[in-house]
């Protein structure tokens, strides 16, 4: 039963304009996840928004820091950084508005879905942001039992 009440926690510190290291904090929690036997939506999920959130980072800020917590009932991930902040939040949540700059498209990037994907694949999102200070954002993917739990 104790190996059901786990909760692991960890962060990743990530700087600005890495684009050798993008994604290598997803794929570590998703690596934690497989390890912990967590259901593959939840893990596809988790994996989606945590890579997003970590692309936004290298690709606006100077530097952030994401923070894990995974529970038996969900994952929580919180990523800050300090960046320029969002003037427009409402208009950065639509599909396909992006302020990333040209050189940063040329790579393939900046496609204006990050904010999208992390709210589409979060159960609860929350976004917080000072312009000239930097952005806050919350996200909660809860964990759905497989069906040999759920007959139990």
């Amino acid at each position: 039963m104790s190996s059901h009440r786990q909760i692991k926690e960890g962060s990743f510190h990530i700087l600005g304009g890495d684009f050798a290291n993008a994604g290598e904090a997803s794929t570590s929690i998703k690596r934690e996840l497989l390890e912990m036997g967590v259901e593959e939506d939840t893990i596809r999920r988790v994996s989606i928004a945590t890579f997003e959130a970590e692309m936004n980072i290298i690709i606006y800020a100077t530097a952030g820091i994401i923070r894990y917590t995974i529970t038996p009932e969900e994952v929580i991930i919180i990523a800050e950084d300090m960046g320029p902040g969002i003037e427009d939040i409402e208009l950065a949540m639509q599909e396909g508005y992006s302020t990333a700059p040209d050189w940063v498209r040329e790579m393939g990037w900046g496609a204006g879905m990050g904010l999208p994907n992390m709210k589409k694949n979060s159960d609860v999102f929350k976004i917080d942001s000072v312009v000239g200070e930097g952005t806050r954002v919350d996200m909660i993917i809860k964990r759905r039992r497989n069906e040999t739990e759920a007959d139990q």
